[in-house]
């Protein structure tokens, strides 16, 4: 017993030493490291976040560096959010603080201490307190280019004397919309997803580079420990959790959507007025809504600085016109009919070119245009 007292004291006073010795040789007494948060169950919160922790071992701090703050009171709040305009800023906080934040709301913290000199870590800690200012602390928020995460790896790359060269961490050919579709699918968020795929045009299927990859939190954390210099001293899970994906097929939009078609489709053959009458006012609310989404994908397209909402395939099948016509559904006239039979029509080729198209379609939507299709043909055939 008493030697094993001896050899803890022994351990003791050696690690002591090692950590004294450690700060001794590095001037600045500065330990920066990256911390890496799991995903939330908020859809801002679905992919992660990262942060710069910075312990300064003279001052006795403890402190987080973040990039994802922004302001649900911000004047115009949604309106900024929505034409990509939002101001997102960096804040600090105390370490202790941070984590508890995280902890509250059952997401994890990975920790990786990045292998940098005492200069490095100097201009760095520099740099983040002059962002902290009010004249430098904001930036225009770019979900995949501009980001908590990109903002790291970017200070990272301009402040390291070595040349910064991370490696890819997804297969070869992977598109930014395929790097998303792993953490909506992994939490279940069908609906979610049907949402991006709607609003995300053709751009959000290009591939990747091993620098855009670097998008998601999981992504840069995954590069810095594969880098092919050493980039990192120690790895360590600072709050690790075990993360439950729950999915519920039941609800997904395909599987809703077909039912809507199916129930439609046999009120169809229900010969009474006041089914009729229904089945019509439901046709203004169909067309009505589907208008109302194209005028919105082209308000996302050509009035805002979202780069990845443009170039939007889903006008194919969800036209602006469409809402001007849900007014005139019970129209016999020959115009509106002769409207009816051309998008018949042409939503027939769209769905029989819907896998080959360029840009991805969410399957889910596909019900959708056949009820589209469907009370369409029954309109320019006068029933």
């Amino acid at each position: 017993m008493k030697k094993a007292f001896v050899r803890f004291l022994l351990f003791l006073y050696c690690s002591l030493f090692t950590i004294h010795f450690s700060f001794a040789q590095d001037s600045s007494h500065l330990r920066i490291s990256l911390l890496t948060c799991t995903p939330g169950e908020e859809l801002y919160a679905t992919f992660g976040h990262s942060a710069f922790r910075i312990v300064d071992s003279s001052s006795v701090s403890d402190v987080v560096y973040n990039y994802g703050t922004f302001n649900f009171e911000d004047d115009g709040f949604y309106i900024k959010f929505a034409r990509g305009k939002l101001l997102y800023y960096i804040s600090a906080e105390n370490f202790i603080d941070f984590k508890y934040t995280y902890e509250t709301t059952n997401r994890g913290i990975t920790e990786q201490v990045l292998n940098l000199s005492a200069a490095e870590k100097t201009t760095i800690q520099h740099f983040l307190n002059e962002n902290l200012k009010p004249e430098n602390r904001s930036y225009k928020y770019d979900f995949f280019f501009d980001n908590c995460t990109t903002r790291l790896r970017d200070i990272l790359k301009n402040n390291h004397d070595v040349a910064f060269t991370l490696r890819p961490v997804m297969p070869t050919g992977t598109t930014f919309r395929q790097a998303i579709y792993q953490y909506l699918d992994k939490n279940g968020k069908d609906w979610s997803k049907l949402g991006i795929d709607i609003l995300l045009g053709l751009r959000c299927d290009g591939v990747m580079s091993a620098s855009d990859m670097q998008f998601v939190p999981d992504n840069l954390m995954k590069s810095l420990d594969s880098a092919g210099h050493s980039m990192i001293l120690s790895h360590q899970d600072l709050y690790p959790i075990d993360q439950n994906n729950n999915k519920d097929a039941l609800c997904s939009p395909l599987v809703v959507f077909t039912i809507l078609l199916l129930i439609i489709a046999a009120l169809s053959f229900v010969k009474n007025k006041y089914v009729q009458i229904a089945l019509q006012g439901f046709d203004g609310l169909l067309f009505f809504t589907v208008g109302t989404l194209g005028i919105i994908l082209i308000f996302m397209w050509v009035a805002t600085d979202h780069s990845m909402t443009k170039d939007n395939f889903n006008l194919i099948w969800a036209w602006p016109t469409h809402f001007i016509i849900s007014f005139f559904v019970g129209s016999k006239k020959n115009w509106a009919k002769k409207y009816f039979a051309f998008t018949t029509t042409v939503l027939v080729i769209v769905l029989l070119a819907w896998f080959f198209l360029p840009q991805h379609m969410n399957t889910g939507l596909i019900p959708l245009v056949l009820l589209l299709i469907y009370r369409s043909s029954t309109k320019c055939m006068g029933n």
